[in-house]
């Protein structure tokens, strides 16, 4: 069989999605031919964000590496645009003159930023936020520059903003409209959203129009005036007021365009030849510009590109589900009301939580949901059913739980839903989707589903929904799978049976392992060699070999690498208490070793960014303090309040407390990251409630929480016990991470821990076994009595030699 040829314009998402369709229904149908106008493989705009904020790297947000396009034998051009479409000859041609011919074309150009056409938008320091390059472009701006103006307070200008202020830089945004997201919110949470954002620092210039970007002699931006007259100071200005369709390319060929390259319900243009898909699009009067509609686009458009013919799109009834900043929000249908509409509203300002559902003539046409929007789905599926309410209106605001038939949390809302029932708006997957490939690949975790589906590998909003699929399809080997899940591809061993294997036969050094459980790699692999050390050190502390070419970059330099090869050096500073001795010698060695940056963190300690490798120890031996473990999977931080001391507040000594429990967990090694939080007043300043452990003063003692997490995928801590002394503060919260550190596997959260055990198991271990929680507390004090500072041993000279730079000879000759 002859084989077409295809030729995609476009390396984006909407473009490389409709691929992925079609490679599953015709994988031998066409030679395919896709340019790129980026010089990267194909990778997820949705979680730009986290890049910028620090949160993650480029290469965590790739959707398709280059190897996937070898893989089916895909040729690929990054780097080069389409300049020019030949219909005639059927053949578009890229910048540098390469021709390639198509039996049918695939225009996947996406949109362009919209810039305003003001005086000075051409200055050093304005930039766009669409795509990588103006990431890194801010990601290098921050590094040197303090104030920075984002114009647009839509999704893209909110997530500019707050990535910047992560960054350490003065943030305003500056908005036109009345509120924040006002296509997506109403004006009430707009306004909560605002003031939310405003509690974390970011400034706020609403109903303002700029009239100017002002800059100096030397062509860089200055500032900003708006029509008022109004002038603010400003080093960099982002612009992120919105897209238009990139439709050049195809007006130049002669093709239909209004607002976007005009296509039919299969997706084909004026040239039945020629297809078009994504936000260039124009369907029916419309340009869609999120993800969903463009991926029900690819859809369609693969099955006609396969010849099947049975596809249509008919347009998208539009929903929002957003994480902004860590808030959740949703939005669908006709949010607004109007004449002839009905709200019921619930508006709990104080806790974080707003409702506003829209009913007219008895169905639901519109819904607003801020800080809890676990039933935007089921809303959603309401609005588009089309469905009568009025048996649900008295429990509608509650709810899917509220109705009966299932339920919210667990199995039973998955078991409810149909297979055709959407789970991942982001990427377009359905139950049914994600149940086969479950069912069909063998899959038994989140991570396996995100791997063939793509459900839950965007905004990530949708991974419980998926994790309840799965618990729902497996049954019982949903539990089990991550004991039986091998550690790596050195093995077939799960990390449970290594642990197991390390504890009963006592296993005491990493070429012990190997031998006792039949290695295949005779010294591991970087995967498993970190974890090795980590089970052997927990399990037999004093015992073990500890053996440093087994851990992270970070864990064996004792300080955190940074982008640019250079470190961050974060000293101790119990519970964010320090002195002015210690704040002179922290400004002296910042002056010495001439540090670029010097950043109070979010723990409440002192951040040395910038310091060379060669001058660690000097630092270290300089500062004269304590390691502040910023680097490793160990504790972190203990963040306080003033508490009871200074407080009007305040009902314990809540300073104290963290400096306490901070002192006692020093050098501790465990499967992640530990942060832990204590607040003097249930008013939580000091954020208790997203800590791995969070500690809150209450007037008859102190509140213990569990296995929150304030990453890119908030978690909130769950309620341990109550407890009346500090004593027992530090033995419940000692026995908890005792319990954390023997049976949680290795780079998992207390999150992940307590989601596979159940907070159940770990109430029955900690809180109603008083003898076993006390035996916890005794090991981990036994674990932890005489652990020195790494840096205190790096100054007296302990593999000291390793900062030295070795000289080249080139070096040495000049």
């Amino acid at each position: 069989m002859n084989r077409s040829k295809l030729v995609v314009v476009g390396n984006g998402m909407a473009g490389i999605r409709t691929l992925e369709e079609l490679l599953a229904l015709a994988p031998d149908r066409y030679d395919i031919t896709v340019y790129g106008a980026e010089p990267h493989p194909n990778y997820n705009r949705i979680l730009l964000s986290p890049v910028l904020a620090g949160e993650q790297s480029f290469q965590d947000i790739v959707l398709n590496p280059l190897a996937w396009y070898e893989e089916n034998g895909i040729t690929l051009h990054t780097g080069q645009p389409v300049v020019r479409i030949d219909r005639r000859r059927r053949v578009v041609v890229a910048a540098n003159g390469d021709e390639s011919a198509y039996d049918r074309l695939l225009l996947a150009t996406g949109s362009n930023p919209f810039i305003l056409p003001i005086p000075g938008k051409e200055l050093d320091g304005v930039i766009t936020y669409r795509d990588i390059h103006d990431t890194e472009e801010m990601i290098a701006a921050a590094r040197t520059k303090r104030r920075a103006v984002v114009i647009g307070g839509g999704l893209l200008g909110l997530e500019a903003a707050n990535g910047l202020k992560l960054r350490g830089m003065d943030v305003s945004v500056v908005h036109l409209g009345e509120w924040l997201l006002e296509r997506q919110l109403d004006r009430t949470a707009g306004k909560m959203l605002e003031a939310s954002l405003a509690a974390r620092g970011l400034n706020f210039l609403l109903g303002r129009s700029t009239s100017e970007i002002l800059g100096d002699d030397a062509g860089r931006v200055r500032g900003v005036r708006f029509k008022d007259g109004e002038e603010v100071e400003a080093e960099l200005v982002v612009m992120a007021v919105g897209i238009r369709p990139n439709t050049a390319l195809a007006e130049a060929a002669g093709l239909h365009c209004r607002n976007g390259i005009v296509v039919n319900d299969v997706l084909q243009t004026f040239d039945p030849r020629i297809y078009a898909v994504g936000e260039c699009v124009n369907h029916r009067g419309t340009a869609y510009g999120l993800v969903a509609p463009l991926f029900e686009m690819a859809k369609v458009a693969a099955n006609h590109l396969a010849e099947l013919g049975y596809g249509s799109y008919k347009g998208s009834v539009l929903s929002t589900k957003l994480k902004v900043t860590g808030i959740d929000l949703f939005s669908a249908g006709d949010f607004s009301g109007g004449k002839d509409t009905e709200d019921i509203v619930l508006s709990d300002p104080a806790g974080g939580v707003y409702k506003r559902l829209v009913i007219k003539d008895d169905k639901l046409v519109g819904a607003c949901l801020y800080g809890d929007t676990v039933d935007g789905a089921w809303y959603f599926k309401l609005l588009r059913e089309g469905r009568a309410v009025g048996d649900l209106r008295d429990r509608l605001m509650f709810g899917e739980s509220s109705v009966g038939d299932t339920g919210v949390q667990g199995q039973s809302r998955a078991a409810a839903m149909q297979d055709s029932d959407e789970v991942c708006g982001c990427n377009g997957v359905c139950k049914g989707t994600i149940v086969r490939a479950i069912q069909d690949q063998g899959l038994f975790t989140v991570d396996d589903v995100k791997k063939y589906t793509k459900a839950a590998s965007s905004c990530g909003s949708c991974t419980g929904l998926v994790e309840q699929i799965l618990m729902n399809t497996l049954g019982s080997n949903f539990q089990e799978a991550p004991k039986t899940r091998a550690v790596c591809g050195c093995t077939d061993h799960s990390h449970q049976a290594l642990r197991q294997a390390i504890r009963e036969h006592k296993l005491l050094s990493h070429a012990e392992v190997y031998a006792f459980m039949d290695w295949r790699t005779p010294n591991g692999c970087a995967t498993c060699r970190p974890a090795i050390n980590y089970y052997l050190i927990s399990t037999w502390p004093r015992e073990a070999v500890d053996d440093p070419q087994s851990r992270f970059i970070n864990e064996r330099a004792h300080a955190n690498i940074q982008k640019d090869g250079t470190f961050s050096v974060v000293p101790q500073m119990k519970g964010g208490v320090t002195n002015s001795d210690e704040l002179r010698r922290i400004a002296d060695v910042a002056d010495k070793y001439a540090v670029p940056m010097i950043k109070v963190t979010g723990g409440q300690r002192i951040d040395l960014l910038g310091v060379k490798k060669e001058d660690l120890v000097s630092v270290w031996r300089d500062l004269g303090m304590n390691s502040g473990h910023a680097y490793g999977k160990s504790i972190r931080t203990v963040k306080t309040c003033v508490g009871m001391e200074f407080c009007r507040f305040g009902t314990q000594n809540s300073t104290q407390m963290g400096i306490e429990l901070e002192t006692m967990l020093a050098n501790m090694w465990s499967p992640h990251k530990v942060k832990l939080a204590v607040s003097g007043c249930p008013r939580n300043c000091a954020e208790s409630g997203i800590k791995d452990v969070g500690v809150i003063a209450v007037d008859s003692g102190w509140e213990l929480y569990v296995g929150g997490n304030g990453g890119i995928k908030t978690e909130v801590a769950q309620f341990l016990a109550k407890v009346k002394t500090p004593e027992e503060v530090k033995e419940y919260t000692g026995a908890f991470l005792q319990l954390y550190r023997e049976e949680a596997y290795y780079l998992d959260r207390t999150v992940h821990y307590i989601g596979r055990v159940g907070l159940d198991y770990v109430k029955r271990r900690i809180v109603e076994d008083a003898a076993g929680r006390k035996a916890l507390y005794e090991r981990l004090l036994y674990a932890l009595e005489g652990l020195r500072d790494p840096w205190a041993e790096r100054v007296q000279g302990k593999a000291a030699r390793e900062y030295i730079p070795l000289k080249l000879a080139s070096e040495e000759v000049a």
